[in-house]
């Protein structure tokens, strides 16, 4: 698949972080996240690499799943320690993470450091009660919308309970440290609330930020101070994993030198 790297002045070159980009399995690319990708870059100190995972209506799940578990291989076939990894996401990417963490650990793989989600979509089912309670404050998405989204990236037979599709169902325990940041006017809402509070439950480290008066995926906006103030916890959020590893002794080196 198509990928990227996009490195900041003080990226330091040991730490990674794998972006997934949003847009319900159907939209999104590099070039539609580079902005947000290279603000994350900034505020971790990291490189960030994005990749063009396959979308509907001509691939549906799970082959966004499959795509994001080859491109985490790659990064640990070049030589990358997984403990300067992180996972980061928005949206459906968000929900992507997860999942690439579930098939990662499934797959006996040593999973990453830490994974940053943004307004992650992890219940395919719509089932949160604020789909309800911010229906009129949400000028983005509702109920019917996000459904036909789901049904078309899983196919008419496909399960909306399936931990791949729909993180908030699967098995949390053993999962790394999560921040996860959502707007409070968003319909979405539960599906950050639940996760949290499912993963306090299995022992993750697990932390939960809710912006009043945002909406889905607000950080896009590096013009809102709340975006920056989001970015900028992020920030702290990732430097304290990734410095966490770099105390440690036995923590590998990186020969990587670019996607080619």
């Amino acid at each position: 698949m198509a990928a990227e790297w996009i490195a900041a002045e003080n990226a330091q070159v040991d730490r990674t972080i794998l972006y997934l980009h949003g847009g319900g399995f159907r939209m999104g690319s590099i070039e539609s996240h580079r902005d947000l990708m290279q603000r994350l870059s900034v505020i971790a100190g990291a490189r960030v690499l994005g990749i063009s995972y396959r979308l509907g209506p001509e691939h549906v799940f799970p082959a966004p799943v499959e795509d994001a578990l080859s491109a985490y291989r790659w990064l640990l076939d070049r030589g990358l320690h997984p403990g300067l990894i992180a996972f980061a996401g928005d949206s459906a990417g968000g929900g992507l993470a997860l999942a690439c963490l579930f098939a990662a650990r499934a797959a006996n793989l040593e999973l990453p450091s830490a994974a940053f989600l943004m307004s992650p979509w992890t219940d395919l089912a719509a089932t949160g009660a604020t789909f309800v309670s911010r229906a009129d404050v949400d000028p983005l998405h509702q109920r019917p919308m996000i459904l036909s989204m789901a049904k078309a990236y899983l196919g008419p037979s496909g399960d909306p309970l399936n931990p791949l599709a729909s993180p908030l169902y699967g098995n949390l325990e053993g999962l790394p440290p999560l921040l996860i940041q959502c707007g409070d006017c968003e319909t979405i809402l539960d599906d950050s609330v639940r996760l949290a509070n499912r993963a306090a439950k299995a022992g993750v480290a697990v932390e939960l930020e809710i912006y009043p008066s945002m909406i889905h995926v607000f950080q896009a906006f590096d013009e809102l101070n709340a975006a920056r103030r989001a970015f900028a916890s992020a920030g702290r959020f990732l430097g304290r994993y990734f410095t966490e590893q770099d105390k440690r002794p036995e923590k590998g080196r990186s020969n990587t030198q670019g996607c080619g």
